[in-house]
């Protein structure tokens, strides 16, 4: 029977009733998150903490990896964790790119030939078949990356044949988060929809910055244009979800130029956005070498575009998930650092804490149970490596209990801002406040202004502190308070 006027307006005004709660709700729950992530922007303090240091993607970092941990210790390594029951997080490395991005710092290969992409598929493949040799049975992968360079150097048959050789050699979950980094400058719409097509959900997307200006200096010309039309494909074609990377300090930017680049994100509207600081290491990157130096912003205007970034999302939105990493409220990396399940890696901040990592290809690393190993980082050695039929190992390092328990501390510092005592008592069988007595009394000076909080139960870094987390983290790096000088290998916090 068909419902009459009135009736149709008393369910609309009901329906209307809802809609305010739930939005009520929501509001409700956004200022909760807002004031549990909160950052706070203190100039006088960061200008105080910004040394150099690690950004901590592991624990003991890359750096102290040795060539005496090599193949056999890695095949060692994976053969150790085939009976546990635990799930594998994978990341492909894939070196190639086509043109050379002045600020870059990866380990990439700068080449126009499309031919080597294929001896590179035939490598991963068979670099795949020995993992899967010595982790008998440890198979059931929940987390797919792909990096680089540029992982779309390689075509839809190429970025195919390696899913589907993942496909042969592990089970891939159908909940799982497979992601891959693209350069929108390579990519068709077509492209994108055969990405979503293999397995492909997430999508991290190379900006940088929209200033035309900026983009020329860096020799990275993008027309807003090719990113958005980029984002709107992997919208259509059902991706969960899509992150934007930014840099800031390069040259030519300022707060101005800056502001607009944040004012088209925030319009599109990325699920996620990364912030790098650029670090400026031309004696370590010859590519920056071609930056013009006198164009950089300086200390003070690099400070206050960091200052206007996180105004302007946060103003947005966007959560300060940690580091240089910021989210949406409902965002699954926002969800699992209030559940305390946020995990940190060589990719940078991860949903998933309770894998085994893999990493295949060329200078890939990956984590298993308590060893790091990294692959080899030139083409010859990598594949002359798979030729005799052994893992393409470079180097890696074998954790002994003082870096595990130091290892969880910084997890915990880096993902939550909060290291619970009795959580590292239960899992190590130490007393915190005995164990850790010197970085106890080393944080007092942070206690006394404001960057961190420390009672019998916790140390906990407040607003103030969270931009600096890197520092209040490098007070529990045994190997940088025993070797002075070594700290000055990293880049600038901030």
């Amino acid at each position: 029977m068909a419902r009459s006027e009135r009736e149709r307006t008393i369910v609309k005004a009901q329906e209307k009733r809802k809609d305010e709660k739930r939005m009520s709700e929501v509001s409700e729950r956004e200022r909760s998150i807002t004031v549990a992530q909160e950052v706070v922007f203190d100039a006088a303090l960061i200008r105080r903490f910004d040394v150099t240091g690690p950004r901590y993607t592991s624990y003991p970092t890359a750096d102290r990896f040795t060539e005496a941990f090599g193949p056999e210790a890695y095949a060692q390594a994976l053969a150790a964790r085939a009976g546990v029951e635990r799930p594998l997080s994978l990341y492909v490395h894939v070196p190639f790119c086509e043109t050379v991005c002045y600020y870059c710092a990866c380990n990439r290969m700068v080449t126009k030939d499309r031919s080597r992409a294929q001896r590179y598929v035939a490598a991963l493949e068979k670099e795949l078949g020995l993992v899967d040799r010595w982790l008998r049975g440890n198979r059931r992968v929940v987390q797919i990356h792909f990096g680089g360079g540029t992982p779309t150097f390689l075509s839809e048959e190429e970025l195919r044949q390696v899913w589907d050789a993942i496909g042969r050699f592990f089970e891939v979950t159908e909940e799982g988060e497979f992601s891959i980094e693209v350069d929108p400058r390579r990519v068709s719409a077509a492209t994108v929809y055969a990405l979503r097509e293999m397995g492909f959900n997430r999508m991290s997307i190379g900006v940088q910055d929209f200033d035309p200006v900026v983009q020329a200096a860096v020799n990275r010309v993008q027309p807003i244009e090719v990113t958005e039309e980029v984002l709107r494909a992997a919208r259509a074609a059902g991706f969960v979800s899509v992150s934007f990377d930014l840099i800031y300090g390069l040259p030519h930017q300022n707060v101005t130029r800056f502001a607009q680049t944040l004012a088209e994100v925030v319009r599109l509207k990325p699920d996620r956005v990364s912030v790098f600081n650029y670090a400026h290491l031309p004696e370590r990157f010859p590519a920056q070498r071609r930056i013009d130096a006198t164009a950089l912003p300086s200390a003070a205007e690099k400070l206050a575009i960091l200052q206007m970034t996180v105004e302007q999302l946060t103003a947005a939105g966007y959560v300060y998930v940690g580091m240089d990493h910021f989210a949406r409220p409902d965002d699954e990396l926002a969800v699992a650092q209030r559940a305390r399940r946020l995990h940190r890696n060589f990719q940078g901040y991860s949903t998933y804490a309770g894998c085994d990592l893999i990493g295949v290809g060329i200078s890939a690393i990956g984590q298993v149970g308590p060893f790091y190993a990294q692959n080899q980082k030139g083409e010859e050695p990598y594949f002359a490596a798979l030729a005799r039929g052994e893992l393409p190992t470079l180097r890696g390092v074998a954790l002994g209990n003082d870096d595990l328990i130091r290892r969880e501390v910084i997890q915990a510092l880096m993902c939550h801002f909060t290291v619970r005592f009795a959580e590292v008592e239960e899992a190590f069988g130490v007393v915190f406040t005995d164990y850790f007595a010197p970085e106890l009394a080393a944080l007092e000076e942070m206690a006394a202004v404001g960057l961190v909080a420390v009672d019998e139960e916790e140390v906990r870094v407040l607003p103030k502190g969270r931009l600096l987390v890197r520092v209040v983290a490098m007070v529990f790096d045994r190997y940088l308070r025993t070797e002075e000088g070594e700290i000055r290998r990293y880049s600038r916090v901030i």
